[in-house]
């Protein structure tokens, strides 16, 4: 191409130049008006975030302490069995709908989060990224599990060091990383039980414990009912698994739980043929982890066993035991007793209907 061919194109092209630049300076002062709307749509969002943080928890204190008064009156005979039943709904509706509200407002995260995670924010306004991410923790339960359940059974049948190691690094690693998500989850408003988020952190410090158990007469002697112990553990989570999903499926659909939980707090008649189900493996893992305990009490006891791994890895499993058996048996008597008021509210409810 010659230079007067190349000076004609950059001639011609310098009107076409000069339009583009002044749409983009016309784009880009649109484009600061937005963002001007934007801050000052934040800095409004940041106020009723504020304001309606404060209002839900004035409202949830008095809905509480109209709960408490309300439950004094019970004892009168002069109020009709429907009405209280009727107020008690009516209080339990509007406190989960008051806690559904304050679940989508930003909050602090937990001691545990702060340490780790720094100030980030891991409140998710958007109930589909709350959602989505509690299918994720589930999911990641679920693959964990079968992963584990697969090396451990194979481990047992190949004594082999470095798949052992390779076990327990995955043991740390998994339980660790299960207290970060439940603390995100507990964040945006699921609720899990006490207990069973400490069993996270007791059972991440066991697994370390065990890693740091040095090959020997001891752990040769307990390595098989750790391994058969790990297997039917990771068995049992998959049906808890399967059991609490469809329970909570079931009570989403209905509209009766928060979409974000985890577990289940209250209960329905028709839970017990899962429950029935479940409740005898569950009872197994924990006669499982009893006979663990003790099988390392009596191997700290002989003269060849030196290694501290081996009463402290007892003292653990007898606490995971108890905490286990006493949370489970409280909380299915629990269920028990609501079944039966609920039965026998219902029956009383269909009596004064048909006398009606």
């Amino acid at each position: 191409m010659s230079g007067d061919q190349l000076s004609v194109d950059q001639a011609d092209s310098w009107p076409q130049l000069e339009a583009e630049h002044a749409e983009n300076e016309k784009e880009l002062g649109n484009l600061e008006e937005i963002h001007k709307d934007y801050q000052a749509a934040v800095q409004k969002a940041n106020k009723l975030q504020q304001k309606l943080s404060e209002s839900i928890g004035r409202k949830l204190k008095r809905l509480s302490d109209f709960k408490k008064r309300v439950r004094k009156c019970e004892t009168h005979t002069d109020i009709e069995t429907d009405t209280k039943y009727d107020i008690d709904q009516q209080i339990e509706y509007r406190k989960n709908q008051l806690l559904r509200f304050r679940d989508t407002l930003p909050k602090k995260g937990e001691l545990y989060l702060r340490i780790i995670l720094g100030s980030l924010n891991v409140n998710l306004i958007e109930k589909d990224f709350r959602l989505k991410y509690k299918e994720e923790y589930e999911r990641f339960k679920l693959i964990l599990n079968l992963i584990i359940f697969f090396v451990s059974f194979v481990t047992i049948f190949v004594n082999y060091k470095a798949l052992d190691a390779a076990l327990q690094f995955l043991l740390v690693w998994y339980h660790c990383t299960l207290t970060i998500r439940e603390s995100i989850l507990i964040a945006n408003g699921s609720r899990i039980h006490g207990w069973w988020r400490a069993l996270q952190f007791i059972t991440t410090i066991q697994a370390g414990i065990i890693i740091l158990w040095p090959d020997g007469p001891s752990y040769a002697e307990f390595r098989r009912h750790f391994l058969c112990y790990t297997v039917y553990t990771a068995f049992l989570q998959y049906l808890q698994f399967y059991y609490q999903h469809s329970c909570l499926y079931r009570l989403r659909a209905l509209g009766e739980r928060y979409d974000m939980d985890v577990t289940l707090q209250g209960f329905h008649s028709w839970m017990w043929k899962g429950l029935s189900f479940l409740l005898p493996f569950l009872y197994f893992g924990y006669a499982f982890q009893f006979h663990n305990a003790y099988r390392l009490y009596q191997l700290y006891q002989e003269p060849k066993t030196h290694e501290w791994q081996v009463i402290l890895t007892s003292f653990i499993y007898f606490i995971i035991f108890l905490g286990n058996i006493v949370t489970t048996t409280l909380v299915v008597s629990q269920k028990f007793r609501q079944g039966i008021s609920n039965n026998l509210r219902a029956f009383t409810q269909g009596v004064i209907t048909k006398e009606d």
